[in-house]
């Protein structure tokens, strides 16, 4: 849903927020496609009554389980954090600009700079 939604809207950059509520999980899910009567597709089907038959085709990552609310810089996320973020920007085609890591404003990473051209 994601990709398409960066695809439609030309969407640059992606904000990821409340990344800090998912510490402590063993693993996170990310939904990469969709098996609909044993063909898959990347995209979402357009109308509901294909997407009923679909089930969501899920890429596993490993958790983390260290807090992130004291970190401010991506270099000082937990590597499966790192490694999670990158996969999203793969697979959406589109870079991670803006990280939350906790409901205080100062817990708002920048990766790269926001106001480059």
């Amino acid at each position: 849903m994601l990709r398409d939604s960066a695809r439609l809207n030309g969407l640059t950059e992606l904000a990821l927020t409340k990344l800090d509520v998912l510490s402590g999980l063993k693993t996170i899910k990310i939904c990469t496609s969709y098996d609909c009567a044993g063909k898959q597709y990347r995209q979402m089907p357009a109308l509901l009554k294909d997407l009923e038959r679909c089930r969501p085709v899920y890429e596993e990552l490993e958790g983390w389980a260290d807090a992130l609310t004291g970190m401010r810089r991506f270099a000082d996320l937990p590597p499966a954090a790192q490694k999670y973020i990158r996969r999203i920007e793969e697979l959406v085609g589109v870079p991670v600009g803006i990280i939350s890591v906790g409901p205080g404003r100062e817990e708002t990473l920048t990766v790269g700079n926001p106001f480059k051209e």
